[in-house]
């Protein structure tokens, strides 16, 4: 059986379930449209800092934060577009402003479909007007985010999209990966590192983007909680960014449709033509072996 609730709180809740697998996720429309907790059999698979999403001021450290219209950050925040200048801060504004929560379904599945339009304060550092819709789907270990993209302007409208789910794992030093690429580049150093599988722990950071994926379809291995975690992606998703802190219970496994900076480069940049939709999907599924 499959439900919606709404939970009366000051910023309104809403829980996913799927009662037969006791899965649930939690979703805040009023903080970015971001989910804060995925359950599959009555196991947490994300980190959330609630002292960080309790203060507003803050970005959020948890959950799965939604990336638009850029991914990464910009070099001093700025962006050129038909001769002008613009900033934006990393990884967009999806993940600060408030989302409308449009439509809900408990038919095949439990289901939440949140909206953010384009306004006055976005089309100053984003020239577009544009609708943005998630909707987020659970049924036993998966996850579905469908997510559709409209150019309300008369112009095409650049942009990159992705995710930022933290994930719990409380021993790293037993995940194992299967990302499909051979190697990634660091972020603060720029250097390119060859990759089999594994990550050095031991370091205070690691920010690795695989921009060479070959597929669409990357895994975790999680000896700790004997758990396989599959990420498979539409193919508008070219770039897959692992990141994690030292001391602290998660990594991140992000799908993102462009590398840092494409709004200056160029490189992966979606444009969708005046009047028209995109469509992109991110599925996640938990398997205890």
């Amino acid at each position: 059986m499959f439900t919606v609730t709404k939970q009366p709180q000051t910023e309104p809740i809403y829980v996913l379930n799927d009662t037969d697998s006791h899965s649930s996720l939690t979703v805040f429309p009023d903080r970015g449209g971001i989910a804060t907790s995925w359950q599959v059999g009555d196991r947490e698979l994300m980190y959330l800092d609630a002292d960080r999403f309790t203060d507003p001021k803050l970005s959020v450290r948890g959950g799965i934060p939604i990336l638009f219209p850029i991914c990464g950050n910009l070099p001093d925040n700025a962006y050129s577009l038909s001769n002008k200048q613009y900033s934006l801060k990393q990884h967009g504004f999806a993940r600060e402003l408030p989302w409308q929560v449009t439509s809900q379904s408990t038919a095949t599945d439990a289901s939440l479909t949140v909206v953010l339009e384009s306004n006055g304060d976005t089309r100053q550092v984003y020239p577009f007007d544009f609708s943005v819709s998630f909707t987020y789907r659970i049924r036993g270990g998966d996850l579905v985010i469908d997510q559709t993209y409209t150019n309300k302007s008369d112009t095409p409208m650049p942009f990159s999209t992705g995710l930022h789910p933290y994930f719990l794992a409380t021993d790293k030093v037993r995940l194992t990966f299967e990302i499909p690429a051979d190697s990634y580049q660091e972020k603060q150093t720029g250097e390119i590192y060859p990759f089999a599988g594994k990550f050095d722990f031991s370091q205070a950071e690691i920010d690795a983007a695989f921009t060479n994926v070959k597929a669409n379809v990357a895994t975790v291995h999680d000896a700790g909680q004997a758990m396989e975690l599959t990420m498979t992606t539409s193919t508008n998703y070219r770039t897959v960014v692992f990141w994690t802190v030292e001391g602290k219970d998660f990594y991140c496994l992000e799908p993102w449709t462009a590398p840092r900076n494409s709004l200056n480069t160029g490189i992966d940049l979606l444009h969708v033509a005046p009047g028209e939709t995109l469509n992109c999907n991110v599925t996640f599924n938990a398997k205890f072996v």
